[in-house]
C-alpha cells in the first residue's frame, strides 16, 4: 500500500480493519506482557478474554502452547515471515478456547502485535468427525463378528446349493456340497444350464418349480430322483433374490431323509461360498481338511489337493510360534478374532492377513474353523492409503511394531490435516481462496493438497476465489 493511502488509514480506521480481520488483537511488550487488546466478539469478552490485559501472554495459554507463544513472539519481533499458529487458551468453564495467531512488529522495538482468530466451531467440526469416524468403526467391528459367526455355521451346513441365472437358467456358482452331491466338478457344473446340469427324470417339475417361483416371487419346493446319486430321494427348493440389477434363483437340494438345512443356513452358505477371503476347515492338530478358493489364492496353489493333508502352519504364521499360539487360543477359549499375522506363498510372496478362528470341538468329528482376510492394502507406504486405512486412534496402536514410529507419526499429521481441510472447506461453502487464507495456506499449497488427497484436481480460479 502507498504511502497515500497508509496516511489515510486513522485510529478509527485502523481499528475497524483489525475488527474485521480477526476476532482478537493483543499489543505484547517485549518482556511478554499484553499491553492491550482488543476483542471483536461479545462471546469471548464474556469468556473472560479481557482479562487477558496485563498479564504476561505465555501464563493465559496451556502448557503445550507456551512454546509456540515464544516462538511468535521471537519472529514478530525479528520481523521474520509470519505464520499462523493453533494457541489453547484454558477458560473459566474448563473448556480450551482454540484460536489461531499472526504476529507482526508494532510499535516500539520488541513490541508485538497478535492477530488471531478464534477456532471453536473447526474444533467442534473435528471432534464430530472423529465421532462418526468411531461409530463406523464400532458398527464394521460388528458386522465382522457377525461375519466370523457366519463361517463358522457355514461349515456345518451340508445342504447343495446352486446359484442359477433367472434370465438364462445358467448355473453362476455352485458350493462344495453340491459338487460332491452331483458326482462332478466346479468347471463342468458353473455355466451349464439348470435343470440340464443334473442327471434326473425330473427336469420338466424343476423347470416348472423355476418358473413359477419366478413369476409369484415365492419359494417353493418339489421333490425329486437323481440319477447320479443312486436314485435317491431329494427336496429342491428355490427362492428369487436380486443382485444388482439381475435376478437369481437360490437352489438348495437335500436328501429326503436328511435335516434340510433352514432357508437362513442356505443363504449364509451362498454368502461365504462367495466371499474371496480366505477359509480353511482344519482338525485339532492344525492339519488342513477343506479349503476355499480365497485361501488358494493366498498360499499360491494350483488345486485344493495341494493343501489337504498339510499342516496350515506351513503357509500360515510368520513363524512356528503363530500358529502354536492359534491353537492354543482356540482350545482354551474357542475363538479366536482379528490375530494379525502373515500367510507365505508357496512361490515366495508374503502377505500381511488377519485371522479370525472358530474351535468345533463338541460334536463327533471335531475341527477348526479359520478365516483369513489379506490387508496387506491397509499397510501401504503410500501416504494416501495409509490415510484411508486409519482413521482411528485404535487402528494406529494396532500397528505398533509393525510401522515405524516415524510412519504412524506421518499418518497421523496426514489424518488431521485432511480433516482440517474438509472443516475449512465447509465453513467457507466450498471457497477454495477462502479456505486456503483461513488454513494459512497458499492457495498453490492447498490445491496440491486437495490434489494429494483425492479431494479435487488442480484448476485455475474464477474471480469470487471459487475453483472452476
Amino acid at each position: 500500500m502507498s504511502r497515500k493511502y497508509q496516511a489515510a488509514l486513522n485510529k478509527d480506521v485502523a481499528g475497524a480493519v483489525l475488527s474485521a480481520a480477526c476476532d482478537i488483537a493483543l499489543v505484547v511488550a517485549r518482556d511478554g506482557k499484553i499491553r492491550d487488546l482488543g476483542c471483536s466478539k461479545d462471546e469471548l469478552v464474556s469468556a473472560g478474554v479481557g482479562d487477558w490485559r496485563g498479564q504476561v501472554w505465555q501464563e493465559t495459554v496451556t502448557v503445550e502452547s507456551r512454546q509456540k507463544v515464544d516462538d511468535l513472539l521471537r519472529d514478530g519481533a525479528a520481523g521474520a515471515p509470519a505464520r499462523w499458529r493453533q494457541i489453547n487458551h484454558p477458560m473459566a468453564d474448563g473448556a480450551d478456547l482454540p484460536v489461531r495467531y499472526i504476529a507482526v512488529p508494532f510499535g516500539e522495538k520488541g513490541q508485538v502485535l497478535a492477530l488471531g482468530r478464534e477456532m471453536r466451531r473447526v474444533a467442534e467440526l473435528q471432534q464430530e468427525l472423529v465421532g462418526a469416524q468411531q461409530a463406523m468403526e464400532r458398527e464394521y467391528m460388528q458386522l465382522r463378528h457377525t461375519e466370523t459367526r457366519y463361517r463358522a455355521l457355514f461349515q456345518m451346513a451340508a445342504e447343495a446349493v446352486l446359484i442359477v441365472d433367472a434370465a438364462n437358467r445358467r448355473i453362476a456358482d455352485a458350493n462344495p456340497a453340491a459338487i460332491r452331491m452331483l458326482e462332478t466338478t466346479a468347471g463342468e457344473l458353473i455355466g451349464r444350464t439348470f435343470p440340464d446340469a443334473i442327471d434326473s427324470d425330473d427336469e420338466v417339475l424343476i423347470a416348472d418349480l423355476l418358473s413359477g417361483v419366478r413369476r409369484t416371487g415365492r419359494a417353493a419346493a418339489e421333490l425329486i430322483r437323481l440319477g447320479g446319486a443312486g436314485g435317491r430321494g431329494f427336496t429342491v427348493s428355490a427362492s428369487l433374490f436380486r443382485q444388482g440389477n439381475a435376478s437369481h434363483f437360490l437352489v438348495r437340494i437335500a436328501p429326503v431323509e436328511g435335516a434340510a438345512v433352514t432357508g437362513d443356513k442356505s443363504r449364509l452358505l451362498e454368502v461365504i461360498e462367495s466371499m474371496p477371503e480366505g477359509f480353511v476347515v482344519c482338525d485339532p492338530d492344525g492339519i488342513v481338511v477343506a479349503a476355499n478358493a480365497g485361501f488358494l489364492d493366498l498360499a499360491q496353489l494350483a488345486a485344493k489337493d495341494q493343501a489337504v493333508g498339510q499342516p496350515l502352519g506351513r503357509w500360515l504364521g510368520q513363524t512356528e510360534f503363530d500358529m502354536q499360539a492359534l491353537l492354543s487360543n482356540l482350545s482354551e477359549h474357542g475363538v479366536v478374532r482379528l490375530f494379525h499375522t502373515t500367510v507365505r506363498g508357496e512361490l515366495g510372496s508374503s502377505e500381511d492377513v488377519e485371522v479370525s478362528a472358530v474351535g468345533v470341538l463338541e460334536t463327533d468329528e471335531p475341527c477348526l474353523g479359520f478365516s483369513i482376510r489379506g490387508v496387506g492394502s491397509r499397510r501401504q507406504v503410500d501416504g494416501v492409503a495409509r490415510l484411508e486405512g486409519v482413521q482411528s486412534v485404535e487402528q494406529l496402536t494396532e500397528l505398533v511394531g509393525r510401522v515405524s514410529l516415524k510412519e504412524l507419526v506421518r499418518d497421523a499429521t496426514e489424518m488431521i490435516e485432511r480433516l482440517s481441510i474438509e472443516a475449512a472447506l465447509e465453513l467457507t461453502g466450498d471457497n477454495r481462496a477462502s479456505a486456503a487464507e483461513l488454513l494459512g495456506l497458499s492457495r498453490q499449497s492447498l490445491y496440491a493438497k486437495l490434489h494429494r488427497y483425492g479431494m479435487g484436481d488442480l484448476p485455475g480460479e474464477s474471480q469470487n476465489g471459487r475453483t472452476n
